[in-house]
């Protein structure tokens, strides 16, 4: 046959096909009402697996191919069962209760208590500062203390760094996201610009050891390496720019210097031998701030949840399928391992984020079906990415 016969027989076969998918999904109507009657759980893992087993015996060469359109057109009918099912009570009713406010996350923290991790003259302060400037801000030593104060209610909100463009996720605080599982109420991408700064009379030639966070020492790796210098790490950049000077007022620096923010070697009275010395100049990092109360306004653009899955063949892609046919745009996806099972299979806890706004009901039914089939579900925050204009940058 010809192309052109080969496509007249394509379209063929789809008019035969769609009306055959127009009654699948009537009888997932009918299957909803069913199992309303019996409340039983929309999704039977049991009775998937069952058909896509038979299906793979039955498609002969096509078995993975069809598995993989039965699979989809099983995740299309539960989606029609939740949506007629008013699925996710519980998740629709606390986000109903707080997506109609208009109020932005500045009027909502005038005023508060904001912690960050490090010292001042740190990204993580100027980060601070940016998005809530109207707040008392407060330093801690570590990534963990930020959440306990909040926990505590020490503080009312937290800012922490979640990912850098250079160096990749920061592990930690995405493992305490997963333990917490505080509300994120907004976030803000900063242009970090590193400079090498060190006391007075250290020269870039005698320099033998650099001292900063580990992130900052992955983000300027190349001029490290070229060096032949050994680094050690600290807790934050502007901690390492502190402790520097505190050394050379103690005892006298000749060899070392620290890797950090130019507002930072200025305050702790240390020279910047060197600027931008990152390894890319379009070096970003992206701050979250924390919450234990939701916070929706009506602009939110980025929604971030969290769920574990089984570390099973197609576990995921059925997962993030489902966003696809919604038509929403995944941004971040990160998965921390979780302790081992009895019979010794890894499982993992998968972080998303993704563009949406739960004010559309296509994108809340989603979230709410997915609440309903996923272990260890939450709804993590619908907010708004607050980036400052380059030129407004100070730090």
């Amino acid at each position: 046959m010809s192309l052109e016969d080969i496509r007249k027989r394509i379209d063929a076969i789809d008019k035969q096909l769609l009306p055959l998918f127009i009654e699948r999904m009537e009888c997932a109507s009918e299957v909803a009402k069913e199992k309303h009657k019996q409340n039983l759980p929309v999704f039977n893992a049991q009775r998937e697996n069952e058909i896509l087993a038979r299906v793979a015996q039955n498609a002969g060469d096509f078995a993975p191919e069809a598995k993989m359109l039965y699979t989809t057109l099983m995740a299309l009918n539960r989606s029609r069962q939740h949506k007629l099912l008013n699925s996710g009570t519980e998740l629709r009713c606390q986000i109903q209760s707080v997506m109609h406010s208009e109020t932005s996350l500045r009027e909502v923290s005038f005023g508060k208590k904001i912690a960050f991790q490090g010292v001042p003259g740190s990204f993580s302060h100027a980060a601070a500062t940016f998005l809530f400037p109207d707040c008392s801000v407060y330093p801690y030593e570590n990534f963990k203390d930020v959440f306990e104060a909040l926990e505590n209610e020490t503080v009312d909100f937290g800012l922490l760094p979640v990912e850098n463009s250079s160096a990749g996720s920061v592990a930690e605080v995405y493992d305490l996201i997963l333990n917490y599982r505080f509300s994120i109420v907004g976030s803000t991408t900063l242009h970090v610009h590193h400079c090498l700064a060190a006391p007075d009379g250290v020269t870039v030639e005698n320099i033998r050891t650099v001292y900063s966070h580990p992130q900052a020492l992955a983000q300027c790796s190349d001029m490290i390496c070229a060096h032949n210098w050994k680094s050690i790490q600290h807790s934050n950049t502007a901690v390492a720019a502190k402790m520097l000077a505190k050394m050379d007022k103690e005892n006298g620096v000749t060899d070392a210097a620290a890797i950090c923010s130019a507002i930072a070697a200025k305050m702790y009275g240390l020279q910047v031998l060197q600027t931008d010395i990152q390894n890319n100049n379009q070096n970003r990092t992206r701050f979250a701030a924390l919450s234990k109360k939701m916070i929706i306004p009506q602009n939110a653009e980025k929604i971030s949840l969290c769920f574990s899955l089984p570390h099973t063949t197609g576990s995921l892609y059925n997962v993030l399928a489902r966003f696809a046919m919604s038509g929403l745009n995944l941004t971040k996806i990160e998965s921390r391992p979780l302790k081992e099972g009895n019979n010794g299979d890894f499982k993992y806890n998968f972080y998303l984020d993704f563009t949406g706004n739960v004010h559309h009901s296509g994108t809340l039914d989603l979230l709410c079906a997915l609440s309903q089939e996923l272990p260890n579900f939450s709804f993590l925050g619908n907010y708004v990415e607050d980036d400052p204009k380059e030129e407004a940058e100070t730090f």
